[in-house]
């Protein structure tokens, strides 16, 4: 039975609709942050994984709900790095991953897309998964990235949101600074979209 399932859903899987803006947001705020698009070998389509923290539970079943659509399974919580409980779940291996995958990687390593568009609510995600606040500065944890590629999103937040900023050394990698100048403007831009259980991060 579990067999003839797997070929049914192999066949309607093209079928599925593509992503409405919110998705598409929710996705690229991801992936700017701890989101990961996967391609298995020998898979002809990629799948997003979310996990997080079993404390960011709320926010795991916001990215759930809104992405339902693309899920076969429920977010679950395992243990993982001996006292660590993380709390995940991964979409279907599908098209509309696929096109986003080769958007963002290269050679299996998350890149920034040369063509990369911001939206308010993709902002406020990467926010909500690698953002911070010390003082009168946001800081943007991109140390996963290379510093050509942090400086293209340095412009890109100046050209769509008029926000200012700078690199930020921490410890031996880079992450993006939001100049105290810019930080009410960048308040202003995510809070409608920031979750509660993130608030403390603006507040």
């Amino acid at each position: 039975m579990y067999g003839i399932i797997k070929i049914i859903i192999h066949l309607i899987g093209n079928t599925v609709g593509s992503l409405n803006q919110t998705q598409k947001s929710i996705l690229i705020g991801s992936l700017l942050g701890d989101g990961n698009l996967r391609l298995a070998e020998g898979k002809t389509n990629a799948l997003f994984e979310v996990n997080h923290s079993i404390k960011q539970k709320l926010y795991v079943d916001w990215k759930y709900n809104q992405l339902r659509p693309f899920i076969l399974t429920a977010p679950k919580a395992r243990s993982c790095n001996g006292k660590r409980i993380a709390y995940r779940f991964t979409t279907r291996s599908l098209p509309v991953f696929t096109s986003l995958y080769r958007e963002f990687y290269r050679d299996s390593i998350k890149v920034i897309p040369c063509n990369l568009t911001l939206t308010p609510l993709a902002l406020a995600v990467w926010f909500m998964d690698d953002g911070s606040k010390s003082r009168s500065s946001i800081y943007l944890n991109t140390q996963q990235f290379n510093i050509e590629e942090q400086i293209r999103l340095l412009q890109l937040l100046k050209k769509q949101f008029n926000l200012s900023g700078a690199l930020n050394k921490d410890k031996k990698y880079f992450r993006i600074r939001i100049t105290s100048s810019s930080t009410a403007l960048f308040k202003e831009i995510v809070r409608p979209y920031v979750i509660k259980i993130f608030n403390y991060k603006l507040d």
